[in-house]
Parts: C-alpha cells; structure tokens; sequence
C-alpha cells in the first residue's frame, strides 16, 4: 500500500476517536491513546492509524518518513472564538484593570470594544490583513490548525465587510482553515448610544442582509450582556439572521446571569460562549437543544475575575464542552490553546483529557467540522501536532512555552 506520509513511533497517539457527535460526561476522558502509534497520510487525508510495527508492515517506501520517537501526537487544535483582526493593542486597559477598573467601568468610559473602533474605520485592508496575518502565524506556531473569526471592530456596514473581506482573504492564504462569523452586534457605536434601534435597523435591515449578499460569514454572533445588547434586542437580532440563513453563535452569560444561554437554546445557536455566569436552567436548556457551551477561560483570567464558568456542573449536567482562546486586542490577548488548556485544569477543574477533548472534537463540532477535524481518524483530514512532551498530562503541567515541535495541516509540514 501506498502513503504519501508516515508518521510513527508516538509514545502516545492521541487519537480521539470514538463517538460521531460532541463528547459529554465520561466521553470527555476517552483519548483512545495508541501506544508506539503511526498514521498514514495521502494526499491530505488520513489513510490508516494503528500501531508502527503495523502501518510499517502495510506501507513500504512512503514518499516521508517521520519519527515521533519519545513524543506525543495528537489533533490540531480548533479555536472557535477569536477576534484576530484589529488594528492597535489595548494594553493600557490592562493596565488600568490591574489598577482597579473593571471591564464594564472601562468601556462605559470609552475605552473596551469601542475604542478599536477608530482604528479599523481608518486602516485599509492591506493594512488590517498584514497585522492579522503575522497574528495567526504565532497561532499557528501554537497549534491552532482550525480557527474561527470575528468581525465586530467595525460596527458600520463598510468596516464589517472591511473586516470580513480580510477574514476571507487570510482563509484563502493562510495554511490553515479559517471560518467567518459576522459580529456586528459586538456594541452600539458611539454615536448611536441614544438612539440604539437606529442602530439595530441598521443591523437587522442593511449589515446582515448585505453580508448575506456577499457570502462573507457562516454565523451571526452578538454580545448579549446588559450593557451591550439585552434579552429582547438579542432576540429580534438573532431571529432576523436566521431567516437569512446565518447560523447563530453568541457571547451569553458573561457577566450576569441574565438569560443568554436560554435565549441560546430557544433560537436553536450552535454555541454559546463565555458563559460565566449561566444559570442551573440555562445549562439544561442548553443541552436539550443541541447547544455547545464554548468556554473561555483566558478572558476571566486576563480580567482578573473570579468568575469562570461552572464546568463541572456542566459537564455532570451531559451539556458538551469546547475551549477557545477568546484572542482580541482588549479583554483576552492570548494566542494559545495550550494555556488555555492549563487554565481549564486549575480553575475550572477540567482534567487534562476532558480540557484536551475540549480543544479539539468538541471545538471542532461547535463549527460544525466534527466531521472533518478533531480527531486522527481515517478519512479525516491530517491535521495533526506532534508535542515535545512524554505523556498528554504534561500538556497543562508545563506551562508559559509551547510544547508543539511540528505542525501537520492537509497532511503538510506548515510549522
């Protein structure tokens, strides 16, 4: 038989496999861990996985050998919450939230979300596209091998497309997938904050029919929190993209409990996100109707909150987990999935297999690519890392450098 790629002699080959839908409960701690594994590649697909002395039987002379002797393979890792196109930091917000502001206090002021706003308006999409572009390269170098991508620094029609238009062009040039979700409903514009169902209008009848229009954006997303857009404005919001024909993620539950991740399982979203601060009801309505909780534990972290979501109580509850970065300028300027890994062990008390599960099938199925990516299965592509470690709890053990020495995507070295 044939390979254009053998990969062999894993100590550990974390391959996921298992059941085809998102993993709950004691799922979440099944790696299917093969022992001295090997993969076979071809072309950009995953042909066999099993044992070395095995594939080495089945494959002789494969075009390129690789030896992962004393190391750890396992799936890229699939980020589905990132804001990565932007124009300036915002890390004297930071600084301020160590001096005592709060998040909410900091955008009210002026600063938060708003203040990025200037900086897209201004900068054309060469510019937006080549800040981007070195941004998800240290991603990638991170082993993120699937990610998704928000607009939502924009908030007028022409600086949504803006952004949207430079997520499409990074997908199309970039090694690895990138999926587009519109999120002009990120905040209300400045000069809108008196007159918000102006602003809504705009939403409901001029952004998303024209992203529509444009084929820019698989999903809808919205920030529904108090001080953004509340229960009854998400609503009308979401509904309104969906008879467009977007499919709907959110940023629910936050800060308060206010009923984002019921409004989530009413209107049928794929994921909700953050979801620090989700009710008893919203978890269980949130597994009855098929919604991914996505949790985000870098952003508590870099706010400096307490608040992390519940994922044991969610976990027990059989409500599916995935892991993302939250990567932005403000409230969560981290690049690796693998910190977040570690933070998901130590404060929410995830084990290493359940927070692996999480950054990879999980968050794979909560952009609807399960079937795609998030496990080395055959017939999947071969988006693969191969970790510098000897065992997959060392992953959040070791913590502040990046455990990935190889980086797999479409069956091809990228990193």
């Amino acid at each position: 038989m044939k390979a254009d790629l053998l990969l062999i002699n894993a100590k550990e080959l974390l391959t996921l496999k298992g059941l085809k839908k998102p993993r709950t409960k004691f799922e979440m701690n099944e790696l299917s861990i093969i022992k001295h594994g090997a993969i076979a590649i071809k072309n950009d697909k995953i042909v066999d996985v099993g044992s070395t002395d095995d594939l080495l039987n089945k494959y002789k002379n494969p075009a390129e050998i690789i030896d992962a002797s004393e190391k750890v393979v396992m799936p890229g890792f699939v980020d589905p919450h990132t804001h990565p196109v932007f124009y300036q930091t915002r890390e004297n917000e930071f600084e301020m939230r160590v001096q005592g502001k709060t998040y909410v206090e900091i955008s009210q002021s002026g600063g938060g979300i708003r203040s990025s706003i200037s900086g897209v308006h201004n900068s054309s999409e060469a510019e937006l596209y080549q800040l981007a572009e070195k941004r998800i390269n240290k991603i990638i170098s991170n082993g993120t091998t699937t990610m998704e991508a928000k607009s939502g620094y924009g908030l007028s029609t022409e600086s949504e497309i803006k952004m949207l238009n430079v997520i499409k062009k990074l997908d199309r040039d970039l090694p690895i997938d990138i999926i587009p979700t519109f999120l002009g409903a990120h905040e209300f514009p400045i000069e809108y904050k008196d007159d918000k169902e102006k602003y809504i209008d705009i939403l409901m009848n001029e952004m998303l029919p024209k992203v529509k229009e444009l084929n820019l954006a698989k999903y809808c997303d919205i920030f529904t929190e108090d001080h953004v857009f509340n229960i009854e404005q998400s609503r009308r919001i979401l509904n309104r993209a969906k008879e467009l024909g977007f499919k709907i993620r959110m940023h629910a539950d936050e800060i308060k409990p206010i009923g984002g991740a019921e409004l989530a399982a009413e209107i049928g979203a794929i994921s909700a996100d953050h979801l620090g601060a989700a009710s008893d009801e919203g978890i269980r309505a949130m597994r009855d109707n098929g919604v991914i909780a996505v949790l985000l534990p870098g952003t508590i972290f870099s706010l400096g909150m307490k608040s992390y979501a519940r994922a044991r109580d969610m976990i027990k509850a059989g409500l599916p987990i995935a892991l993302a970065t939250d990567y932005n300028p403000g409230s969560c300027n981290c690049d690796s999935m693998q910190f977040v890994i570690t933070l998901a062990c130590l404060q929410m008390n995830m084990t290493p297999a359940e927070a692996i599960c999480a950054a990879t099938i999980n968050a794979a199925y909560s952009l609807e690519v399960g079937n795609k990516v998030g496990s080395l299965e055959v017939g999947k592509k071969a988006d693969i890392l191969i970790m510098d470690m000897p065992s997959y709890q060392f992953l959040p053990y070791h913590f502040g450098s990046n455990n990935v020495e190889t980086v797999i995507k479409n069956g091809k070295i990228i990193r």
